[in-house]
């Protein structure tokens, strides 16, 4: 999947001359608000996206479980990713969009922090643990679903500003009527 990088092409930077590897050191950097949106796929079929919607799992609230999963998860994600920095975050939201004809829900993250360094762990984090939470609490009705993608959406903030995947690119610039 192509993305347009609005920022110049990075290097590795949790690797050292040697190629061992390291925590970034962020200590210099100005601290900025920093935001970042993932998004994450689980498919299904229809007949369980009923079940979600009309609260009938027996597991209890899948959307409500997995609201608080992802947002549990991005406040956690330097304990699970050993290079990330713990990070104070200030929002992390999960949203879902259920889609039955298609047998789809599409779960989006949210987290902002003022920080040294980015939220982008955090946000695909959040998003992949809520749908792993979808999908234990509905995996008696359905052991075949498949999570996928689970992806960056948009950041913004430190010195290379907004990234914004492809697709995303394109729509902002259909809405402003900008040209690429």
């Amino acid at each position: 999947m192509s993305q347009i990088n609005l920022i110049k092409e990075p290097e590795l930077t949790h690797l050292n001359a040697d190629g061992s590897a390291l925590m970034v050191d962020v200590s210099g950097k100005a601290s900025s608000m920093r935001e970042a949106i993932a998004s994450a796929t689980l498919h299904t079929r229809p007949d369980v996206i009923a079940l979600i919607e009309q609260a009938l799992v027996k597991k209890g609230d899948v959307l409500a479980a997995a609201r608080i999963a992802g947002i549990m998860a991005a406040k956690k994600t330097s304990d699970l990713i050993p290079l990330c920095h713990p990070l104070p975050l200030s929002k992390v939201s999960i949203d879902f969009e259920l889609n039955s004809a298609t047998g789809q829900i599409l779960i989006h993250s949210l987290c902002r922090v003022q920080s040294q360094t980015g939220v982008e762990m955090e946000a695909l984090t959040a998003a992949s643990v809520a749908a792993l939470t979808i999908y234990d609490m509905c995996k008696a009705v359905d052991p075949a679903m498949v999570l996928g993608p689970i992806q960056l959406e948009q950041k913004t903030g430190g010195k290379n500003g907004l990234w914004l995947r492809a697709e995303k690119y394109a729509e902002k610039q259909a809405e402003t009527g900008a040209q690429p």
